[in-house]
């Protein structure tokens, strides 16, 4: 299919003289919004008691591989835009490395204090209180895995606000999220030291998730680690989703056939892992 732009040129007398534009255009396929997080996490039953217990999650779904194990949770009343918390485990045993090139997810309640006093009486553990970081809080999972709680006025308690991950060059990701997955920015923080960039696809839904760009100036550098996994994005059409990033340049990690046509993964310019899935 082709659409034609119609647009003017004004001469140099003023004169408007029409000139015909002609491109491609290509069906509506990249939806681009966050589906979900995964982390990889020791021991299942215990990652899935301290979601359940502590943010009240619930399961959504579960794939029992051979060799390893998907859980995906999320709130009772999760948006349908809302991004849920795949949790993997591998049978084998084997344990993982944090690195720093992730960050945290941050999750959503109306009051920080209180949300985070409450997980104090439950026995969580105490991490980095309001008091010392006025609107939002910290506290970890079993595993170590950082999460941020943030007062929004929208979205169900608990449901995932954004993910965060470190970028080394904030102009190449930046660019990497604009032209890959036409995001725009819904936000950013500068600070003395660093800058956070927040994004969305274009008219996306308030209550789904954000990614969280956190651009430090010093120019360090990262370890991706493999407790986290990757973030997954929503296209309406595998295939044709999958052949807008090639057309766009993205890395050709894992395409629809070699996963069987039920999913793809690329990479940012950073080398975190995007899976593409349908909506």
């Amino acid at each position: 299919m082709t659409s034609f732009a119609n647009r003017s040129a004004v001469g140099p007398a003023g004169s408007a003289s029409g000139i015909l534009f002609e491109r491609e255009a290509h069906p509506p396929n990249m939806d681009g919004t966050l589906d979900h997080v995964m982390m990889r996490v020791e021991d299942l039953d215990e990652s899935l008691d301290w979601y359940q217990t502590h943010l009240d999650y619930e399961e959504k779904g579960r794939w029992e591989a051979d060799t390893f194990t998907n859980v995906f949770l999320g709130p009772a009343d999760v948006h349908e835009d809302g991004a849920l918390l795949e949790l993997t485990y591998n049978h084998d045993g084997r344990s993982y490395t944090m690195g720093d090139a992730w960050g945290h997810i941050a999750v959503r309640v109306e009051d920080v204090t209180e949300a985070y006093h409450g997980l104090m009486d439950e026995g969580v553990e105490d991490y980095r209180p309001p008091e010392e970081n006025p609107g939002y809080a910290f506290v970890k999972d079993p595993d170590g895995h950082e999460i941020e709680i943030v007062e929004r006025d929208h979205g169900a308690r608990w449901s995932i606000d954004h993910t965060m991950i470190r970028v080394e060059d904030a102009d190449a990701a930046l660019g990497w999220w604009t032209r890959k997955l036409e995001y725009e920015h819904t936000g950013r923080w500068e600070a003395d030291t660093f800058a956070n960039y927040f994004m969305k696809p274009e008219g996306a839904a308030e209550e789904a998730m954000a990614v969280e760009l956190t651009y430090n100036y010093d120019g360090r550098s990262y370890e991706m680690g493999d407790a986290w996994g990757h973030l997954a994005v929503r296209v309406d059409d595998l295939d044709e989703g999958w052949a807008q990033l090639m057309e766009r340049d993205a890395e050709d990690y894992r395409d629809p056939e070699s996963c069987g046509h039920s999913y793809a993964f690329t990479k940012d310019q950073d080398g975190h892992e995007v899976e593409v899935v349908t909506a």
